[in-house]
C-alpha cells in the first residue's frame, strides 16, 4: 500500500498530520477520506459493471430511439 515508505517515514508522517491538524481534527480527515474511497469504489464497480453488461445500455437506446 505505501510502497517503498518505512516504518519510521510513516510514523514521521502520522506525526506531522497530528501536530499540523491536531488530535480534534484526525477523525473527521479519516471520515472524509473514507467517504471518498467509498465513493471512488463504487464508481469503479459501477463502471465496471456497465463495461461487463453493454446489453443494459443497448435496451436504454432501443427505448430512446422508439
Amino acid at each position: 500500500m505505501f510502497g517503498n515508505l518505512g516504518t519510521t517515514e510513516i510514523l514521521l508522517i502520522l506525526l506531522f498530520v497530528l501536530i499540523f491538524f491536531g488530535a480534534k481534527k484526525i477523525p473527521d480527515l479519516a471520515q472524509g477520506l473514507g467517504k471518498g474511497i467509498r465513493e471512488f469504489r463504487k464508481a469503479a464497480r459501477d463502471i465496471q459493471e456497465d463495461i461487463n453488461n453493454p446489453k443494459e445500455d443497448k435496451k436504454v437506446e432501443e427505448k430512446k430511439s422508439e
